[in-house]
């Protein structure tokens, strides 16, 4: 009897009696990047990186942007412009694998 009230339960708040959600996981490497958009739970961050070309012996300046999860804790803290720090994660959608870890700067802060 108790068993058919647990499934009933599930089924009324839509989720099944076997799946559970993942926890996010941050592992691998970690980036700081600059705030460039802010959507719904998803930031987009950019970032500089020197990338040596052979045939002239220097270095170059690449733009690198990356699409991070944003925890609903740090929503209302992270605007566009901030510097924040980024970790690797499991592939939570197809463009999404990083999740941002915490805000380093905000935007009218300096060092």
């Amino acid at each position: 009897m108790a068993k058919k009230k647990e499934m009933k339960a599930a089924k009324e708040s839509g989720r099944s009696e076997g799946k559970k959600a993942k926890a996010i996981i941050p592992r691998g490497r970690s980036f700081e990047g600059v705030v460039v958009r802010k959507f719904p739970k998803r930031v987009t961050i950019e970032f500089e990186r020197p990338v040596y070309i052979y045939k002239y012996e220097r270095f170059m300046k690449k733009k690198t942007r990356i699409h991070a999860r944003l925890p609903d804790e740090l929503a209302h803290d992270i605007h566009v412009g901030d510097l924040i720090r980024v970790q690797e994660c499991r592939p939570l959608s197809k463009i999404i694998h990083h999740i941002v870890i915490e805000k380093v700067r905000g935007k009218d802060e300096s060092n």
